[in-house]
């Protein structure tokens, strides 16, 4: 977190486990392998327990964690980075089917029209949601701040526009946790209602999940780029809670 940002997560009022059932046909979707586990791990399990159908999305390819390894290409480590998050969805007991990959460049995701892949990825996503008659999207804030979070947001912003029926939004947090500037937080004109979502009874397969992730909580699998990414005690320790944060949009 910035040490110059109070944030007011802890002060949202709390809805139980049972929430979950209220949103029906739920997709939930990831910028990178892991921030579904992170973000909205325990809500994917929750739903699970519900028998609630469940979609998931991975945007971009999660290539570029440990960019200058030579035992793994590029293509290389997007499988093992699907591999792994197909794991992390398995032990959330999410029964999902195929996920939608959309492998837009680790980084690059575009973020506007003007952006290649922005158009094309936008018509994927709307043609994948009206399939699987989404009543919920679930995905990253659209000021949490990681460049490939907030250009995700905007993709679902886009394909929910030329959709028929919206569907419900929820948007939950990652680097908001570590990074947040004042301005990434919610204001009055982003019509949005903040809550903690009691994950308490299933916290545990969220941290099979996180950990499921191996590539990014410890050394050992990109053994040959020993400065690319690794998630933090101090960022998964965010993570390990009963309650996870989210922001449901009032109007899409």
């Amino acid at each position: 977190m910035s040490s110059e940002t109070a944030l007011p997560f802890s002060a949202y009022p709390i809805r139980e486990a049972g929430f979950v059932a209220s949103l029906g046909a739920t997709v939930v979707i990831a910028p990178h392998p892991d921030d579904e586990a992170l973000g909205c791990g325990g809500l994917l399990a929750l739903l699970h327990q519900t028998g609630t159908p469940v979609a998931a999305v991975l945007v971009s390819d999660g290539s570029m964690s440990h960019p200058a390894s030579e035992l793994f290409s590029g293509p290389a480590r997007r499988a093992v980075r699907e591999a792994e998050f197909r794991h992390a969805l398995t032990i959330l007991g999410a029964d999902v089917q195929e996920p939608l990959l959309l492998g837009l460049p680790d980084g690059q995701v575009p973020g506007s029209p003007e952006e290649p892949g922005f158009v094309a990825a936008v018509a994927q996503l709307r043609e994948f949601l009206e399939r699987q008659q989404a009543a919920t999207v679930v995905v990253s804030w659209r000021r949490d701040p990681h460049p490939d979070h907030r250009a995700t947001s905007r993709l679902v912003q886009a394909a929910l526009a030329g959709m028929a029926a919206a569907p419900r939004r929820l948007e939950y947090v990652v680097w908001a946790w570590e990074r947040a500037a004042p301005d990434d937080l919610p204001t009055d004109a982003d019509n949005v209602t903040g809550f903690r979502l009691d994950i308490g009874a299933v916290v545990v397969q969220k941290q099979r999940a996180i950990t499921a992730h191996r590539s990014q909580v410890a050394p050992g699998v990109f053994t040959d780029d020993p400065a690319g990414f690794l998630l933090s005690e101090e960022m998964l320790a965010h993570f390990s809670g009963p309650y996870e944060v989210f922001f449901e949009a009032l109007s899409v």
